[in-house]
């Protein structure tokens, strides 16, 4: 492994809780879900995870064009689990006029994929006032369609860690009572020494994550202190690819992030394509997760499973009102 793979954050910076760990510290794993409203399948795929306990929270693509339809499923089915916000820059059409938006938009009116968007955000092309309008609108979208502010936030490819769109991300929460948890998009050493699949896009996240975290600290955002799971497609199919990642996990607040759901054809086109794995990833991190290897890692490391609420009051050293799977 090179250089960069190292992650350097300041421990200070990015874990809030108290160290070292006794052997009776609790430890709380949320289990968060991305991309709820991608697809009507992986958003039923999510519920029938929550259903099972094991899933204890998602967020919502409210830009998406089966938004309405996933969260009309998710009420039938009981509103579980806790349903949150992933602001989204990256994927589909804004929730804005595309006129509005321009420096976040391709000719046809529609965000870029990431790498176009990366790009044009370390040229300075990308407008902060945009992503901050793009965001608000976004989040009146959530409030619309859930009828109640998100518990849990987090962007879509983790496009908050980087400056100008934290920032921006952050202005729009600053007015939410109580505080939304933040995903901290940072790894620890140990993880990424142990577990193997995109080490250095996982480390150069936790470099980014890193100085991010220090900027959601001062924002009052709570968050957690690591974060599991980032990957690419094709190492999601080992057999223990989510336990090996909870045996080697320290601290006490953590965060998986994972992408189930059942195979969507709707996809195709706008989630990466058939040939890099995007489309079999998500059938692929169902498996795992309904695995009872699964739960029975989650109970070997001593974690607690926990909705986002319950981390946002642990992270601000208040006791959780309910420390059970959502």
């Amino acid at each position: 492994m090179t250089n960069v793979d190292r992650p350097t954050p300041s421990p200070a910076a990015v874990v809030p809780y108290p160290r070292p760990m006794s052997p009776m510290t609790p430890r709380y794993l949320l289990v968060t879900a991305d991309d709820f409203g991608i697809g009507v399948e992986t958003s039923r795929g999510i519920l029938d995870l929550a259903a099972r306990g094991v899933v204890t929270s998602t967020v919502l693509l409210v830009n998406s064009p089966f938004a309405a339809e996933s969260v009309a499923l998710w009420r039938r089915l009981g509103g579980r689990p806790e349903l949150g916000w992933h602001p989204c820059l990256t994927i589909d059409a804004p929730v804005l006029p595309p006129d509005r938006v321009p420096t976040l938009v391709d000719a046809d009116g529609r965000f870029l994929p990431l790498g176009g968007f990366l790009k044009r955000l370390v040229r300075g092309r990308v407008s902060p006032t945009e992503v901050e309008a793009e965001f608000r609108a976004q989040y009146r979208r959530f409030l619309d369609l859930v009828g109640h502010p998100p518990a849990n936030v987090n962007a879509h490819h983790h496009v908050h860690v980087f400056a100008p769109v934290g920032d921006a991300l952050a202005r729009v929460l600053a007015g939410q009572a109580p505080r939304p948890y933040l995903r901290r998009v940072a790894e620890p050493w140990r993880t990424l020494s142990r577990v193997p699949g995109a080490r250095i896009k996982r480390a150069v996240l936790t470099r980014v994550g890193g100085r991010a975290a220090r900027r959601q600290a001062r924002a009052d955002l709570p968050g957690n202190e690591w974060l599991l799971g980032v990957t690419d497609p094709p190492f999601v199919r080992a057999a223990d690819f989510f336990p090996r990642w909870l045996r080697a996990a320290p601290g006490r607040v953590v965060e998986l992030t994972c992408h189930p759901g059942y195979f969507d054809p709707t996809l195709d086109g706008r989630d990466g394509t058939a040939a890099d794995g995007h489309l079999h990833r998500r059938p692929a991190e169902f498996d795992g997760l309904r695995d009872p290897r699964f739960r029975a890692a989650v109970a070997a490391a001593g974690f607690t499973l926990v909705p986002a609420a319950d981390l946002a009051r642990v992270s601000a050293g208040r006791p959780a009102a309910r420390l059970s799977a959502a």
